[in-house]
C-alpha cells in the first residue's frame, strides 16, 4: 500500500511539475529591473548557479529555488516566477530554437570605481546604479592605481574624470568656484605626493596603468568625460597638451606629430581642442549634435546580435527595449569616423554619425564605453540634485550599465573573443 501511494505521488508530480527554479523575468512585466540585477548578484555571493537567458524575455535569469532569494525579491519589490521542471524544459526548447542562449554566471565580480575622495556619490550614474541595486563596490584613486591595486579587481569603472589634467575644462566658467579650486588643490597635492611635477603627468601614468590592467585581463567600463579623456591621455602619453592655466606653461608646439593612436582603446586620428576657454576636449565628442536634436528627438538604437555566436555583445545589450532615450554628458558619444575598425558598435543614433555605446577587446581584457552622464537626467549640470532611481526602476539606460556589472561573472570559457571589421 505504501509503495502504491508513493507511485501515485510520483506520477502526480511528474505530470503537474514541481517548483524547481525561480525565474526573474526582465521583460516589461518586471516591477524593478534595476534591483533585479542586485538579486542576481546576491545569488552569486551565496554560491547559487545563475543562468542568464540571453534574449529570453529581455535577458531573464534562472536560479535554483531558494527561500532566501524569494524573500529578498519580496523585500526589494522584484517580480519573480516559480517555474516547474516542465516549464524549464519548455524554456530550454524555446532558447534552443531561437536567437537566444544560456550563459552561466560563476562568481560575483569584485568591483572598483575610480573616483577622488571629494566626489559626491550621486554625481556618478554607476555609483547610483550599484547603490540602488545593492551591489557592493570599492573606491580607489590615483595612489591605489599606481600602487598596483587594480589587480585585485575584476571590473573597473571610470566616469567624468579628466585624464588630460585639465580639470574637466571647467576653467572658463567655474575657475572662481570653491569646488573647482578644491579639485585643483586636491589633484596638485596628490601629484606632488607621488613625485610628479604636473598633474597631467600623473594622469597620463594612471591612464597607461589602466590600459595595462585591461590588457592583462581586466574589464573596463567608462562613461562621460572619462571615455574621451583617457583616449586623449593615451594618445598624448608624456606630451604636454595643456595650456598654462592648467600647468603654468604652454603646450608642446609639436604635440600633433607626437600623438600615438596605437595606444588608445577605441579611437584614432582625432584632433584636440587645446584652448582652455573652450569647453571641449577634442573632435571625438558628439555633444553639439545631440543638443541640436534636443531631448524629444535624441535617442539611440541597440544592435541585435546573435546570442549563440556573439554572446559578449549580446550580454551587454540585454534590455526590454531596443530604443533608448539619449542623454548628454561632458562627452555624449563618439563620431563614427574616428573609431578603430576593431570596435564593436553596440548602440548608435540612427541616421547619424554618432556612436553612443561601444565595446572592444584589448589583450586578454575588454573595454566598454557609454557616452553621456546620467541616463535619466538629459542635461545634468553642475549642482543638479541626484537622480532618484526609485522613480526610474525600469530605466533601459541604467540597465545597460548593470549589464556591464554582471558581464565579468560569466564563465570564462564562454567569454569568447570576437574581433569585428566594421564596414563603414
Amino acid at each position: 500500500m505504501r509503495l502504491r501511494i508513493l507511485m501515485i505521488v510520483m506520477i502526480a508530480l511528474l505530470f503537474t511539475g514541481i517548483n524547481a527554479e525561480i525565474l526573474i523575468p526582465m521583460d516589461r512585466v518586471q516591477t524593478d529591473h534595476l534591483k533585479a540585477y542586485g538579486i542576481a548578484f546576491h545569488a552569486l555571493t551565496i554560491g547559487l548557479d545563475v543562468q542568464w537567458l540571453l534574449n529570453y524575455r529581455g535577458g531573464s535569469w534562472l536560479l535554483p529555488d531558494s527561500n532566501e532569494i524569494r524573500n529578498l525579491c519580496n523585500v526589494r519589490g522584484v517580480r519573480f516566477e516559480s517555474v516547474s521542471s516542465a516549464d524549464i524544459a519548455e524554456i530550454y526548447s524555446v532558447i534552443n530554437e531561437s536567437n537566444m542562449d544560456i550563459i552561466h554566471l560563476e562568481t560575483e565580480p569584485k568591483i572598483a570605481i575610480y573616483t577622488p575622495p571629494n566626489s559626491l556619490p550621486w554625481d556618478d550614474a554607476v555609483t547610483l546604479a550599484l547603490t540602488y541595486a545593492e551591489i557592493d563596490y570599492d573606491t580607489l584613486w590615483d595612489e591605489e592605481v599606481l600602487a598596483g591595486m587594480l589587480d585585485e579587481y575584476d571590473w573597473l569603472h571610470l566616469h567624468h574624470e579628466d585624464f588630460t589634467g585639465q580639470y574637466g575644462k571647467f576653467y572658463s566658467s567655474y575657475r572662481h568656484a570653491s569646488w573647482y579650486q578644491e579639485d585643483v588643490k586636491l589633484n596638485e597635492s596628490m601629484a606632488a605626493r607621488l613625485g610628479y611635477e604636473k598633474v597631467w603627468q600623473l594622469k597620463h601614468d594612471v591612464a597607461i596603468t589602466i590600459r595595462d590592467y585591461v590588457e592583462k585581463g581586466g574589464f573596463l567600463f567608462a562613461m562621460c568625460a572619462a571615455i574621451e579623456t583617457i583616449e586623449i591621455a593615451l594618445a598624448a602619453y608624456g606630451v604636454d597638451i595643456v595650456e598654462s592655466p592648467f600647468d603654468g606653461d604652454g603646450i608642446d608646439p609639436n604635440y600633433r606629430e607626437k600623438l600615438d593612436f596605437s595606444r588608445t582603446f577605441a579611437t584614432e586620428n582625432f584632433s584636440l581642442v587645446t584652448n582652455p576657454y573652450i569647453y571641449s576636449h577634442s573632435a571625438l565628442d558628439t555633444s553639439d549634435y545631440a543638443r541640436l536634436r534636443g531631448p524629444e528627438q535624441d535617442f539611440f538604437v541597440l544592435f541585435d546580435f546573435s546570442a549563440k555566436f556573439d554572446p559578449v555583445p549580446t550580454m551587454l545589450t540585454q534590455n526590454h527595449t531596443n530604443t533608448v532615450n539619449g542623454f548628454l554628458g561632458q562627452t555624449t558619444g563618439f563620431h563614427k569616423e574616428y573609431l578603430k575598425r576593431s570596435v564593436i558598435i553596440l548602440g548608435e543614433s540612427p541616421g547619424e554619425d554618432e556612436v553612443k555605446y561601444l565595446h572592444g577587446n584589448l589583450g586578454k581584457g575588454t573595454y566598454t564605453f557609454f557616452g553621456g552622464h546620467d541616463p535619466e537626467d538629459y542635461a545634468h549640470r553642475v549642482g543638479d540634485p541626484e537622480t532618484n532611481l526609485a522613480l526610474f526602476k525600469n530605466s533601459p539606460g541604467y540597465r545597460l550599465i548593470l549589464n556591464n556589472v554582471l558581464f565579468p561573472a560569466a564563465e570564462k570559457r564562454e567569454l569568447k573573443t570576437f574581433y569585428y571589421d566594421m564596414i563603414r
